[in-house]
């Protein structure tokens, strides 16, 4: 059976060519940081269920060490020039979008069909983590049309993968860091602590109320951690499971997927997520270093307004 370890076991490969591949990179002065940091997280994917609690937070803390100190520079390996990428853009249209498409198509045909799919009398595919097995597994299909279309080098997706994460830099793992912050939020009780709180000093006897709680709380706990994920169990143990689901009998479900929307609109706003809105100003040199925070600001708002009504008139209907 196909489980979630291969997906990691893809990643941690990938990230291991992304650390050998640094080690020769000359136009890159902080080359060897890149090497160490891109290193360390290829083994905490590809062995971290191996090596234990213990060593896995040492791992996390000499991340951490590598890239609060800013030892991770920018490579710059060997790829097209923007000269080469425009005529080739100009050349092949919007086809160009395909193996782009393939990926998502894929994590929905897959969610949908192989959560039941078997061989030989088992299951083919954890049917817990169809979603994200199959999202791979687009990628993979995605890779091989690319190289197959397209004919470039062989290294040359992940010379671009190295390219990408260079310039992303300790950014790329925030999601990571951030969601397991959120289970150690959970084990720690934190949602606890801030239902107690929520009942002392919100009247939470009408169901819109609660719905409205809910929301805003992930919208916010999001702002301030960064990321959703790390939301998510704080203000489900906290409001969700306890009130809409126990007390009101809502639908677990439709809450937790319109309650991880409503997070979201906090990622929109906060520079906590600076993989969303960091780094693009950076990438993409504004002037303004949250002018992209600025600019969602006004979609963040209403967008939460129509959770929460979304919520409210669904959950407690099915």
């Amino acid at each position: 059976m196909i489980t979630l370890q291969a997906v990691y076991a893809l990643a941690g490969i990938a990230f291991a060519a992304f650390s050998i591949l640094s080690v020769r990179d000359r136009s890159n002065s902080k080359r060897f940081g890149n090497v160490a940091f891109w290193g360390l997280l290829a083994v905490s994917f590809l062995f971290g269920s191996i090596i234990g609690d213990l060593a896995n937070g040492i791992l996390v803390l000499a991340l951490v060490l590598i890239g609060g100190l800013g030892l991770i520079g920018r490579g710059h390996p060997p790829t097209t020039s923007p000269e080469e990428r425009r005529a080739s853009a100009v050349r092949r249209g919007n086809w160009l979008f395909v193996p782009a498409l393939i990926i998502p198509l894929t994590a929905i045909l897959g969610t949908l069909f192989l959560k039941t799919a078997h061989w030989n009398g088992h299951a083919l595919i954890d049917p817990k983590q169809v979603t994200l097995i199959s999202l791979a597994l687009g990628i993979l299909i995605a890779l091989g049309v690319a190289m197959l279309w397209l004919r470039p080098p062989l290294l040359a997706p992940l010379q671009e993968g190295r390219r990408l994460v260079d310039t992303i830099g300790w950014a790329a793992v925030l999601p990571q860091m951030l969601a397991s912050l959120g289970a150690v939020f959970a084990i720690a009780g934190v949602g606890n602590a801030v239902g107690q709180l929520a009942t002392q000093y919100i009247p939470l006897d009408n169901s819109f109320v609660v719905v409205a709680v809910y929301c805003v709380g992930m919208a916010l706990f999001t702002a301030i951690m960064g990321n959703a994920f790390a939301a998510f169990p704080v203000m489900t143990a906290a409001i969700g499971l306890p009130l809409i689901v126990h007390k009101f009998g809502g639908d677990v479900v439709i809450m937790s997927a319109i309650g991880m929307l409503a997070g979201f609109c906090g990622t929109l706003t906060t520079p906590m997520a600076a993989n969303f809105n960091i780094v693009p100003a950076a990438l993409l040199e504004l002037p303004d270093r949250n002018g992209v925070i600025k600019a969602q600001i006004p979609t963040a708002i209403p967008m939460l307004i129509g959770n929460i009504l979304l919520l409210y008139f669904l959950v407690f209907r099915f």
